[in-house]
């Protein structure tokens, strides 16, 4: 169900390259003078939104849009605005922010189209010295067709929404975190009342992260993730039919539509935030309001109208498949809910995993902090190793192949086989001078029995080609908004080893919970390429 931690995730830790701008803040720093200046001159530019001051317009112009959600060029393209426009654009954000108003109207063009505007709110103010710069930024993508300047904003879209979504979801993992760290009471039987209490708080605030608008509009964005969904419901109807269906975690309720759609006789939508009551609203508005019925709560913990289901369906699916822990509330509504011979939708899930290598991730991840601006930085690799990052990874980074290392059939799997050590296998398909880690993503599978199989090496798209519906978070498919989970070897105190074609690399996969009741994830490797690189190591994706 996540949506790039997010992120990020940023997704959840946004290549240091992109975050240039946040991690350089020269405002209130001596010496900005003495630093070697750039092969091209820019000018120094104060922020929209804050006094921080930026190396150039274009870092100041991208931090307000991807903080803030204010897209200048976008708005400058939008109102056709000329030079002046766009110096009263820019005016009137100065000055409502001056006021206090982080979020000024820009819903249309005569909220700043006054003459007032022309005069500067911030003296010597670089912003509007540099317009020229915006001109030759729009310039460049002038020679793009209509459709390709879509594209590139829906990219760009995405990403916004992806890394607004891994931000909620950060905070409130290292809530947790930090809540349990001032704990060191814990008996070794299980957590005290007071860990307890901390862990409900931060449960809390999960389902808070939900209500957002930014995380449902990612996932209902994320076509993949959707039209799966939909293209089972709707292509088997005969399933549906006069059935009763429960969706866990409804969101926006788009799920439970498609059911309704589908002839299913009465839905049961189930969520723990605040969106439930967007979800009722969207419902009415649609006419499902006889047949779709909305009840707020944790599913272990409200009562539904009906002993038992015939469906249950669910878009449970976390960074990593199991980050999140929401498949333990779909194991407890199956198991409670669904009447014998009951079907899950999706039916089946794989994990698998592949070597990784990237030196350009290297670089931007991790040798980044050796020089910020002519600074050394290298205290912020601390631990930099110990988290699980989310990318998208291309293909050319996964220089092998890859393996399945659990399968979960959504019917008879336990909340106890999520917590596992499971063996892998794979095989360099090229040479390598290092391993800089482990790729790890998950395929879905939709299929339309309880009892069909789906065999532990299946491709999404040969399943495809056969007639069923399934997809893959993986680097050769289309990318999700769930990405792929990296896991990159600490080398501070390891030697590299070079690798061959051909080499086989051996090891054992494990998840556990950080701890009980907890929603983060640590994810431990053992690896062996019998060759000298060998070790073993352990990341938090939290």
């Amino acid at each position: 169900m996540s949506a790039a931690m997010p992120s990020d995730r940023p997704p959840r830790d946004q290549d240091a390259l992109s975050t240039t701008s946040e991690d350089s803040d020269l405002s209130n720093e001596e010496g900005w003078e003495d630093v070697e200046p750039e092969e091209e001159e820019t000018q120094p530019v104060v922020g929209l939104f804050s006094e921080k001051v930026y190396p150039d317009v274009n870092s100041m112009l991208q931090e307000a849009k991807d903080k803030h959600g204010f897209d200048l060029r976008g708005i400058r393209k939008a109102f056709d605005l000329d030079f002046l426009g766009t110096i009263k654009l820019v005016n009137y954000v100065r000055s409502q922010v001056k006021d206090g108003n982080m979020t000024p109207d820009v819903s249309s063009k005569e909220k700043f189209d006054d003459d007032a505007f022309l005069k500067p709110v911030l003296a010597d103010d670089a912003l509007l010295y540099s317009l020229d710069d915006i001109e030759e930024e729009d310039s460049t993508a002038a020679g793009t067709t209509e459709a390709e300047r879509q594209v590139i904003e829906l990219q760009e879209e995405l990403e916004r929404l992806q890394n607004q979504f891994t931000e909620y979801r950060i905070a409130v993992q290292k809530s947790l975190e930090e809540q349990l760290s001032k704990d060191d009471d814990m008996p070794s039987n299980g957590p005290s009342a007071k860990a307890k209490t901390q862990i409900e708080e931060a449960d809390s605030d999960y389902f808070v992260s939900y209500s957002y608008n930014a995380i449902h509009e990612s996932m209902l964005k994320d076509t993949i993730r959707t039209d799966s969904y939909r293209d089972f419901i709707y292509d088997n109807k005969h399933l549906f039919k006069d059935k009763v269906v429960l969706d866990v975690g409804c969101g926006t309720g788009i799920l439970s539509m498609f059911c309704a759609k589908a002839g299913a006789k009465k839905v049961i939508s189930v969520d723990n935030s605040n969106i439930i009551d967007r979800a009722k609203e969207i419902i009415y508005t649609n006419g499902f309001g006889d047949v779709i019925t909305c009840i707020r709560g944790k599913i272990e913990e409200v009562t539904l109208p009906v002993p038992q289901v015939d469906i249950i369906v669910s878009e449970w699916m976390g960074y990593c498949l199991l980050f999140e822990a929401m498949f333990d509330s779909v194991i407890y509504a199956r198991d409670r809910y669904l009447a014998p011979g009951g079907l899950m939708v999706p039916s089946h899930a794989t994990l698998r995993i592949a070597p990784f290598a990237d030196a350009d991730l290297i670089s931007s991840h991790i040798s980044f902090w050796d020089n910020v601006y002519g600074f050394k930085m290298g205290s912020m690799r601390t631990k930099i190793h110990d988290e699980a990052l989310v990318r998208s990874v291309q293909p050319a980074a996964i220089p092998g192949t890859s393996d399945v290392f659990l399968e979960l059939p959504l019917h008879s799997i336990t909340v106890d086989e999520l917590s596992f050590l499971k063996d892998f296998q794979v095989t360099l398909n090229e040479d390598i001078d290092v391993l800089d880690g482990f790729a790890i993503w998950f395929d879905i599978f939709f299929m339309p029995s309880r009892d069909s199989v789906v065999p532990k090496d299946a491709v999404p798209s040969d399943m495809q080609k056969k007639g069923f519906v399934a997809f893959t978070t993986g680097p050769y498919g289309q990318e999700t908004h769930w990405q792929q989970g990296v896991l990159l070897i600490d080398r501070e105190n390891k030697k590299a080893v070079a690798l061959k074609k051909g080499q086989t690399i051996t090891g054992k996969v494990g998840y556990q919970k950080k701890e009980e009741g907890s929603r983060s994830l640590d994810i431990t490797i053992e690896w062996d390429a019998q060759t000298g690189e060998k070790g073993t190591q352990q990341w938090a994706l939290q």
